[in-house]
């Protein structure tokens, strides 16, 4: 089903699990050296608080370098705590073609030894999995794209175009990194597209169907807003008419009340036809009856009432934090709620900080943004060359999979790109198992160990597919 992937572009799911472990398996010098760099990243904290990415990143540098990228090309970028990662590839020019740009996150959210099982940040194997802060969001991605370019460089690849790595620093957290990258670098602005290995994904079922592999071409804008009122206040024992407490409770209440316009694209629409020609019942029928009319009331209203699916309507805002009052026998002199929207692509931050302000329907309340920097990102249309690559690289694993571009809820680095004018592709290696989680941003979070394994290729190929060298004539 198509929530297993689009809930938030940071999840990747994986599938296959084998009782041997990786010391059991006869890995050949390319996997070793894959697992290497993947346990060596996960024992940074690279977090906001421990703030190990730079060097994390100067790590990775330095196995890029080891393995031929000329100093030159490989820019460690401070930024405020963190940094970022930028490594050229050059190619020869030949195919006349912008460059490629290949994207992932060093950065994880943080977790709390106390909480785990075990140090969340020294890579463990059990049962068939590889667990650790960020097994799966996103240093696998990492691991995955800096042992591909070493590989390609090791062996003499010449691409055909101009390639370029890039590790961002606080994906999780403020995207500065991914800001400077995306609307201050002209050379990476002038790329054709980006290859984020961050979103996307495919599933298989508990009997093994392979269930269609979505390729993330568009996701929500995040953007939170605080809505406060104000009063005067007052002694608790002669209560007034007006009360910011219960001022802001109706504010709420008509939000929570209040539906978007539903919206869709020619994305969203072939996501839901996908994911309707594999259900049973009256949902998947109407997710075939709106991926056909999109003003088809009953398809809305059987879509709308289904938790997994309704989101992907609309713009969406719901209460995710309250604070008021300053003592337990007076009138509160303020109150304040946190409202968290995600806002359907192509639809700007402030046309919905508008909306919410018609929806409480009172002057005396503050509708404010909680940073003032979000950014509504397009979407981005899905392109035959990109599909082709990815599909050849899928179909070493599984021959029949279908590739259907789809919409994330969440928020990736991917949308500052499409911001900036570079269509972004959410095409990880990661394949889920319906029914098993890799448990992103929660504790234990891990990554079965033949899927880590089963991946190693996908970037390969599909760079090879988009940049191979041109033949002389």
């Amino acid at each position: 089903m198509m929530i297993r992937k689009i809930l938030t572009g940071a999840i990747c799911l994986f599938a296959g699990i084998s009782a041997a472990t990786a010391e059991e398996r006869q890995l050949t010098a390319d996997q070793a050296k894959a697992l290497e760099i993947y346990k060596t990243i996960i024992a940074f904290k690279s977090t906001e608080h421990h703030g190990e990415t730079p060097a994390m990143a100067a790590y990775l540098a330095g196995e890029l370098k080891s393995a031929g990228f000329a100093e030159d090309d490989i820019e460690i970028i401070p930024i405020e705590k963190t940094a970022a990662l930028v490594a050229h590839y050059r190619g020869d020019g030949s195919s006349g073609q912008k460059p490629i740009l290949f994207l992932a996150h060093m950065d994880v959210v943080e977790a709390n030894p106390a909480d785990w099982e075990y140090d969340p940040f020294t890579l463990r194997e059990e049962d068939g999995w590889f667990l650790g802060r960020g097994a799966a969001d996103n240093k696998y991605g990492v691991a995955n794209l800096t042992q591909s370019f070493i590989r390609l460089k090791k062996e003499g690849f010449v691409p055909s175009r101009d390639l370029f790595l890039i590790f961002t620093g606080d994906e999780e957290t403020a995207m500065a990194t991914t800001k400077h990258l995306a609307y201050e670098r002209e050379d990476l602005q002038a790329a054709e597209f980006v290859l984020n290995s961050d979103a996307g994904g495919g599933a298989v079922t508990p009997d093994g169907k392979v269930l269609p592999y979505y390729m993330q071409s568009a996701e929500k804008t995040y953007a939170t807003f605080k809505i406060t009122a104000h009063n005067p206040g007052g002694h608790s024992s002669a209560p007034k008419p007006d009360n910011a407490i219960y001022d802001l409770a109706q504010a709420l209440l008509n939000i929570q009340a209040y539906k978007f316009p539903v919206m869709s694209n020619a994305i969203t629409r072939a996501a839901m036809r996908a994911d309707g020609k594999d259900m049973q019942g009256a949902l998947g029928k109407a997710l075939l009856a709106f991926a056909d009319n999109p003003k088809n009331k009953k398809a809305i209203k059987t879509i709308r009432s289904n938790y997994e699916y309704g989101h992907l309507l609309s713009t969406t805002c719901v209460a995710t934090m309250l604070a008021g009052g300053h003592a337990e026998n007076a009138l509160p002199q303020s109150a304040t709620a946190t409202v968290n929207c995600r806002i359907f692509p192509g639809v700007e931050v402030e046309d919905v900080r508008q909306t919410l302000v018609q929806i409480i329907d009172n002057d005396a309340l503050e509708v404010g943004l909680g940073d003032d920097d979000y950014v509504a990102s397009p979407a981005s249309e899905p392109r035959d060359d990109v599909i082709a690559a990815v599909s050849k690289a899928l179909r070493v694993r599984y021959p029949d999979i279908e590739i259907v571009p789809a919409m994330s809820s969440g928020g990736t680095d991917g949308m500052h790109f499409r911001r900036a004018g570079v269509p972004a592709y959410g095409v990880s290696a990661g394949f889920g198992k319906i029914g098993e989680s890799e448990n992103a941003h929660g504790l234990n979070e891990r990554v079965p160990v033949d899927s880590f394994f089963a991946g190693l290729d996908h970037w390969i190929i599909i760079i090879k597919e988009l940049a191979a060298p041109i033949p002389e004539e």
